[in-house]
């Protein structure tokens, strides 16, 4: 859960279930909780601390609840009442502003930390993205970048705009690793409200698709548990499956999927080319 200070209250961001915040921690008892992180809320305090003579806006998801809002907080930035906004990755794209001079990227690398084969392409295309609402206008513009890891190639090469470099490095590794565009990707997941039964599923699933396919045909990971390895009171497991064909293996992998029941209690589901691991 994540605190928002506004209403003082942590709230999910995948099932927005929220809860005010516990005196203690709920599973061990211990300790008054402690506040830390660098949110847009937080950031936007920062700013207005630091800059107290400027009018701070901020967009982000808690913010910008209807088209309204949106139409707000743009026309004050066009209309130059807004003299700095503060916002997510919203803000990034297709945002045309002359008179944006300065832009400012926050944790940079905060996508390195998410286990996904597109963290680093995602970083690339998030700065490079950001960097182009400065300098629309005449009086050009400067990018100031926020990072733990100053020396990551998705980040040296997105302050040099150096899209070819970041291409060939990003393929290289792929193809070393097993990713897409070498490799297709299907994630098997499990889940369900009895957490043995996910687990005892994920297992049985891992073992009918050693049983089904060779190495050559499909390279098995997992079962494991997600990141979000609990989401609405159902446990979660995954299996994430590189095929060098696809088309070849997929009528097989449907049917043996097809073998473990799929209702409210269990369900097996595949994605095919998912879009997040989480």
């Amino acid at each position: 859960m994540t605190y928002h200070r506004e209403t003082a209250r942590a709230v999910c961001h995948y099932c927005y279930d929220s809860q005010v915040l516990p005196p203690a921690c709920p599973d061990c008892g211990a300790g008054t909780l402690a506040l830390y992180g660098v949110g847009t809320e937080r950031v936007e305090t920062e700013i207005q601390q630091l800059f107290p003579g400027f009018a701070v806006s901020r967009m982000d998801s808690d913010s910008m609840k209807t088209r309204d809002d949106y139409r707000r907080s743009l026309s004050a930035l066009w209309g130059g009442e807004t003299d700095i906004l503060v916002g997510t990755q919203m803000i990034a794209k297709g945002l045309d502003v002359p008179d944006v001079t300065l832009v400012g990227v926050v944790s940079a690398d905060t996508a390195f930390h998410v286990p996904d084969f597109r963290s680093a392409e995602r970083t690339f295309q998030l700065i490079t993205q950001v960097a182009g609402r400065t300098g629309r206008g005449s009086k050009g513009g400067r990018v100031v970048v926020q990072t733990f890891y100053p020396q990551h190639y998705a980040i040296k090469m997105a302050a040099t705009y150096d899209f070819e470099g970041f291409t060939r490095k990003e393929l290289e590794l792929r193809r070393e690793l097993g990713y897409p565009p070498f490799m297709s990707l299907v994630r098997a997941l499990v889940h369900g409200w009895n957490a043995d039964r996910v687990r005892r599923t994920a297992t049985q699933l891992g073992e009918k698709l050693r049983a089904t396919f060779d190495e050559t045909q499909m390279r098995i990971l997992g079962p494991a548990e997600p990141p979000l390895y609990k989401l609405k009171g159902k446990t979660r497991m995954h299996l994430l499956l590189k095929c060098p064909q696809l088309e070849a293996v997929l009528p097989t992998l449907k049917r043996v999927a097809e073998t473990f029941p799929s209702e409210n209690a269990l369900a097996v589901v595949l994605d095919v080319d998912p879009v997040s691991m989480l």
